[in-house]
C-alpha cells in the first residue's frame, strides 16, 4: 500500500485537510495516509518547505509527499509533480517542494495540465481538493507521473539565507519558529564544528548565551538555552517557555556564534 503524508496551513477547525482526505480515500482507498501537519502557518511557504525538507528522509521509498501552502492559488503558478530516487512531491509551484528536491536528486519535474484527472467543476480557491488530492491518489494507484502532465525543465526554488563566516563568529538567522517557541537558525552543526575554538558565546537581540548546551536540561526552568536540534541546526529555546515570547524574536532575527 502505497503511503501518502499531507502537509498544509489549513489548520484542523476548517474541513479543508478532511476534503483532501475524502477525495484520496475515494479515488485511491488502499492508500495509507499520514497527516504530517496542518499547522503551518497561513501562507508561509517557507516554513511548510523546511517541514518537508527534514520529514521526507524518515519516509518509506515511494511515498507520495503531498503538500499545499498555497497562496497563489487559482493564480499563474503551475502544479507540480515532482520525481526524486526517493519519493513524489505534489503541490504548488511556489518553492514549498524545492527543500525537499535538491537539483541533483530531481529525476523530472511534471507540470499537472491533465484536467481529466482533475475533479470538475474546479474551484479556483481549493486546489488541494479539487487537483492535488486526485494526483496523489492517481500517482498511489501506481499511475507514471507522466500520465498527469507534460515534463518541466524547471521549478521555483527557494534561496534560504546562508550563514556568513567572519573569522571566529558566524552571523546566521532565525528561519523556522517551532510551536514551542523555539528558534531554528541557519547556522548547522556542520559550520559549528569548522570554528577552531568552542563556542564562547551565541547573541541574539540583547540576550548573550554561554556556548552550545548538550540538552534543554542543562539550564534551569525559564532560562534561555542554546542547543542542536533534531535538525543538526542551531536553536534558541527556553526551557519550559517559550524563546519567541520571551526574547520578542521572529523569523529573521540575527544570531551571532562567536569563538575567540
Amino acid at each position: 500500500m502505497t503511503l501518502i503524508t499531507l502537509t498544509t496551513d489549513f489548520g484542523t477547525t476548517d474541513p479543508f485537510a478532511g476534503i483532501m482526505k475524502g477525495v484520496i480515500a475515494s479515488l485511491a482507498p488502499e492508500a495509507r495516509i499520514v497527516d504530517l501537519t496542518h499547522g503551518i502557518p497561513p501562507q508561509d511557504v517557507l516554513a511548510g518547505a523546511l517541514v518537508l525538507r527534514h520529514a521526507v528522509p524518515y519516509f518509506p521509498p515511494g511515498t507520495v509527499h503531498l503538500a499545499v501552502v498555497d497562496p497563489g492559488v487559482g493564480g499563474t503558478r503551475r502544479p507540480l509533480c515532482v520525481e526524486t530516487a526517493h519519493c513524489l512531491l505534489v503541490g504548488p509551484d511556489n518553492g514549498l517542494l524545492s527543500l525537499a528536491a535538491p537539483p541533483g536528486e530531481v529525476q523530472r519535474i511534471i507540470h499537472l495540465t491533465e484536467e481529466r484527472f482533475f475533479l470538475s467543476p474546479r474551484s479556483a480557491t481549493f486546489h488541494g481538493r479539487d487537483v492535488f488530492a486526485p494526483v496523489a491518489a492517481g500517482l498511489a494507484t501506481g499511475l507514471p507521473p507522466s500520465s498527469f502532465g507534460s515534463a518541466a525543465v524547471d521549478m521555483e526554488r527557494l534561496a534560504l539565507p546562508a550563514p556568513v563566516r567572519d573569522g571566529p563568529s558566524v552571523r546566521g538567522e532565525v528561519i523556522y519558529v517551532d510551536r514551542f517557541g523555539n528558534l531554528t537558525s541557519n547556522v548547522g552543526e556542520d559550520i559549528l564544528r569548522t570554528l577552531e575554538r568552542p563556542v564562547v558565546s551565541i547573541a541574539i537581540g540583547d540576550v548573550r548565551l554561554r556556548g552550545v548546551a548538550p540538552s534543554y536540561s542543562s539550564v534551569r526552568p525559564g532560562e534561555p538555552v542554546a542547543v542542536v536540534n533534531s535538525w543538526g541546526l542551531l536553536e534558541i529555546a527556553v526551557r519550559d517557555g517559550s524563546a519567541r515570547d520571551r526574547l520578542g524574536a521572529r523569523v529573521g532575527e540575527t544570531i551571532v556564534v562567536e569563538a575567540p
